[in-house]
C-alpha cells in the first residue's frame, strides 16, 4: 500500500494513516499510568492523552487516482462493447454471405449492445463520450453544432464581433471578433479561446466545420442557455452517437450492409479508445511507481492494526477511525489495480 500513490503536489493530497500509527496510538492509550504520588497518598489517575499524531501514512494524489479509476473503468467498458461488436460483425457477415440466417441472434445482440451504449455514462468511468472516444485528461463531453452559426456564414460576413452568453441567468457576455480573411483554423481557435472560460470548447471536424462541445454533466443546462448577439437564444443540434442499434433495419441486404459498416466503424473507434485508455493507465501507473515496502514491515503493520482493532477502548477506536478517513471502495480498487 505504501507504494501506491504519492502526490506530485503535497498541497492537493489527503494523508491516510497506516495501521502501524493506529497501533502506536492505541499502545500509548493503554500505557497511561495509574500510580501513587507518594506512599501515603491515594491513587492519582492521570488523564488520558489525546490520540498521538499519526507518524506514517499513504499520501493520495486525488487527481492521479481519478485518472487511474477513469482509465480502468473505461477499459472494462470498452472491452465489453468490443466483444459485442465483434459478435455482431460475425453474425451480420454470415447473414450477408448466406452462410446462415441468424436474424433472431442479430436482434438479441443488437438489443444487448443498445443496453450497453445506454449505460455508457454510468459504466464507462465518465471518460467515454457518445462517439466512443476516450478522454484521459477530463470527463466526457457532448459535441454539438449551432444552427446558422457555421463556417460559411462567418467567412462571408466580413469583420463581425459576436457577443456570447452562456448561463441560465444570462451570464456574463464574452465577445469574439471574426475578421475578413481568417482561415477556419483561425476562427475555431479564436472562438475556442473566447468560450473556454464558460466550459464550451470549439474545434473543427474533418470537413472544416465548427464543432462545439460541453461537459456531459452540464450539457442540459448549457444547451438551454446559449445566446449570441443579434440572434438571441440559438438552436443546438447534438452530434449523433457513433452507432444506434435500436434504429437498425436488417430486413433487406442494403440495410444489412449499412449495419455492418456502422459496426466496423464503431469497432475501429473502440480499438483506438482502448489504446488511448491503456496508454493513460500506463502513464498513471508509472507516475505512482515507488520502492516496495519490505514484507517484514507489512507484517508488522498488519499485526499492529489487528491488535488495535481487537481493543474496545476509546483511544483505539479513535485511532482506527482517524486512519480510515477518506478510504473509499473506489480508492482501494484503484490501488489493487496497480499490481
Amino acid at each position: 500500500m505504501e507504494a501506491a500513490l504519492r502526490p506530485a503536489n503535497p498541497a492537493s493530497t489527503t494523508a491516510v494513516a497506516s495501521p502501524a500509527a493506529a497501533g502506536a496510538t492505541a499502545g500509548a492509550a493503554r500505557a497511561t499510568a495509574v500510580r501513587p504520588a507518594d506512599p501515603d497518598s491515594r491513587v492519582v489517575t492521570a488523564s488520558a492523552p489525546a490520540a498521538a499524531p499519526l507518524q506514517r501514512g499513504i499520501k493520495w494524489d486525488t487527481r492521479l487516482q481519478g485518472d487511474v479509476a477513469r482509465a480502468q473503468q473505461a477499459l472494462d467498458y470498452l472491452q465489453r462493447v468490443a466483444a459485442q461488436l465483434e459478435a455482431l460483425k460475425a453474425d451480420l457477415s454470415a447473414k450477408i454471405a448466406g452462410r446462415s440466417d441468424p436474424v433472431r441472434q442479430i436482434e438479441a445482440r443488437a438489443q444487448q449492445l443498445a443496453s450497453s451504449l445506454a449505460s455508457r455514462a454510468k459504466q464507462g468511468g465518465g471518460g467515454i463520450d457518445a462517439q466512443l472516444d476516450f478522454r484521459s485528461a477530463e470527463p466526457a463531453r457532448t459535441r454539438f453544432r449551432i444552427r446558422g452559426f457555421d463556417m460559411a456564414s462567418l467567412q462571408a460576413g466580413g469583420q463581425q464581433t459576436y457577443a456570447f452568453s452562456v448561463g441560465a441567468s444570462g451570464g456574463p457576455n464574452i465577445t469574439a471578433t471574426i475578421e475578413a480573411g481568417m482561415t477556419p483554423e483561425d476562427i475555431a481557435a479564436r472562438l475556442n479561446r473566447t468560450l473556454t472560460p464558460v466550459k464550451v470548447q470549439v474545434s473543427l471536424d474533418s470537413e472544416q466545420q465548427l464543432v462545439f462541445s460541453a461537459p456531459e454533466s452540464e450539457w442540459v443546462g448549457i444547451r438551454e442557455a446559449i445566446a449570441i448577439s443579434g440572434r438571441g437564444r440559438v438552436d443546438t443540434v447534438e452530434d449523433p452517437a457513433v452507432i444506434a442499434p435500436e434504429q437498425w433495419n436488417i430486413g433487406n441486404p442494403d440495410a444489412l450492409r449499412q449495419s455492418l459498416r456502422e459496426v466496423m466503424q464503431a469497432l475501429a473507434r473502440v480499438r483506438r479508445s482502448q489504446e488511448a485508455a491503456s496508454a493513460a493507465l500506463s502513464a498513471a501507473m508509472a507516475a505512482t511507481s515507488q520502492p516496495a515496502i519490505p514484507e517484514a514491515e507489512l507484517l508488522a503493520i498488519t499485526g499492529d492494526f489487528a491488535a488495535t482493532a481487537a481493543s474496545h477502548d476509546y483511544q483505539s477506536l479513535l485511532a482506527i477511525t482517524s486512519a480510515l478517513v477518506g478510504v473509499s471502495r473506489d480508492r482501494v480498487q484503484a490501488l489493487l489495480g496497480l499490481r
